[in-house]
């Protein structure tokens, strides 16, 4: 979907396929068929921004045969969708029964992930719509925070150099521009933005800057309009947000709190949590730890759980919706954008507790709508314009990816 800012900016909302599990190529098309176009149906919405989450195997075939871009954006183009961002944090894996800090290998000291930061970008830029002002990507915030000696921080820092370097280039070989955000993330070398502008200040700004994911930058109690102003004095713009929400407590020490809590300790995804006191922000790796007693209880925990943006989980539980909110309106709300790509990212719907798990595709298809929604109306309250686009003819069966 896209909408038109009071600045003129085009803003496209999309929302992230790593929601998906798919690492072939033809995963990716049929996820396109079974979820994104009978999302955009439910919205009733004439074109739908997908955020492609396409892992290593992908990428590598992608990039090897050109002619399979050229049919995947076919395909986009043919069921009324559009990819300006892709997700470029998760290599590979993302739905193994165990994910948790593998997420963040290879980290980018280890130049497989320039490689493969590169080769999104570059297939990015032939899945863009004509019209796209530009594209991004977003990345992982340089590695999890330990081991991160000295010799891994230059190798990350000459890498993220070269990154800069390789994006100019591809803009000047195809006339299409794309920059890289990096996502600072609870518990990573880069886990905040006061962290963000030590460690990746002075970056060049035309081509790299921060993926701001909202449920990370409340888990770390961090304010929106202060966190964004750090950003800018840092010279880091930010280059796409992942609308999301985290988890809240905000009397963790209730036992009815405990028990709700210990439905979302699943064992797939790490969900750091943290609680702040006298402004200090503490924390555990994951959530059972705090549950164990490795957090203080004293005050509210928040949680790296992505909840449904629409929906509140069951009292005494609650979601960061309230400071998601906040967020859009100090990067959408203002005289300028701040952005021109938001992507809600909602990949935890296959560990939600049983009982708020969907069952079946269109349950699935029915919660990704919803929380679309929600985001559209929040972007109409800040007086974002949406901008109608017409619905693509069908192409013929044979020009299909299949």
């Amino acid at each position: 979907m896209r909408f038109r800012h009071n600045d003129g900016t085009t803003v496209h909302l999309a929302y992230c396929s790593n929601v998906h599990q798919a690492e072939d190529l033809d995963g990716v098309v049929a996820q396109l068929a079974s979820h994104a176009e009978p999302v955009r149906h439910a919205l009733g919405a004439d074109l739908l921004g997908i955020g492609l989450w396409l892992a290593r195997d992908v990428v590598t075939e992608l990039s090897e045969h050109p002619d399979a871009v050229r049919r995947l954006r076919a395909e986009l183009t043919a069921r009324g969708l559009e990819t300006v961002t892709l997700n470029a944090f998760p290599y590979g894996g993302f739905h193994r029964e165990v994910v948790k800090k593998d997420v963040y290998l290879p980290d980018w000291a280890d130049p497989a992930r320039l490689r493969y930061t590169v080769d999104c970008a570059r297939v990015l830029t032939g899945l863009l719509p004509d019209d796209a002002r530009r594209g991004s990507v977003s990345t992982l915030p340089l590695a999890w925070r330990a081991p991160w000696p000295t010799a891994a921080r230059d190798a990350a820092r000459r890498a993220t150099d070269q990154l800069a370097s390789e994006l100019a280039r591809l803009e000047s070989e195809t006339g299409r521009a794309v920059r890289v955000g990096f996502e600072p993330e609870p518990g990573c070398v880069v886990e905040n933005t006061l962290q963000a502008a030590r460690e990746l200040g002075g970056v060049d700004p035309e081509r790299l800057g921060i993926c701001l994911d909202t449920c990370h930058l409340a888990v770390q109690f961090e304010e929106p309009a202060q966190a964004l102003r750090r950003l800018a004095d840092a010279g880091l713009p930010v280059v796409k947000v992942q609308a999301s929400s985290a988890l809240q407590a905000d009397d963790p020490a209730d036992p009815e709190a405990r028990r709700a809590l210990a439905r979302f300790a699943e064992p797939r995804f790490l969900h750091q949590t943290r609680t702040a006191t006298g402004g200090a922000v503490t924390g555990v790796d994951d959530l059972p730890d705090a549950l164990a007693g490795g957090l203080d209880s004293g005050s509210a925990w928040r949680v790296h759980f992505h909840a449904p943006l629409h929906a509140d989980p069951e009292p005494p539980l609650r979601t960061t919706a309230p400071e998601l909110t906040a967020a859009l309106r100090e990067v959408i709300g203002g005289p300028r954008a701040l952005t021109d790509h938001i992507e809600v990212e909602t990949y935890t719907w296959s560990v939600l507790p049983e009982h708020l798990r969907p069952q079946d595709r269109q349950g699935l298809v029915a919660g990704l709508a919803a929380e679309l929604a929600w985001t559209r109306d929040r972007f109409e309250n800040l007086g974002l314009k949406p901008l109608p686009q017409p619905l693509p003819q069908s192409l013929p069966r044979k020009e299909r990816l299949s």
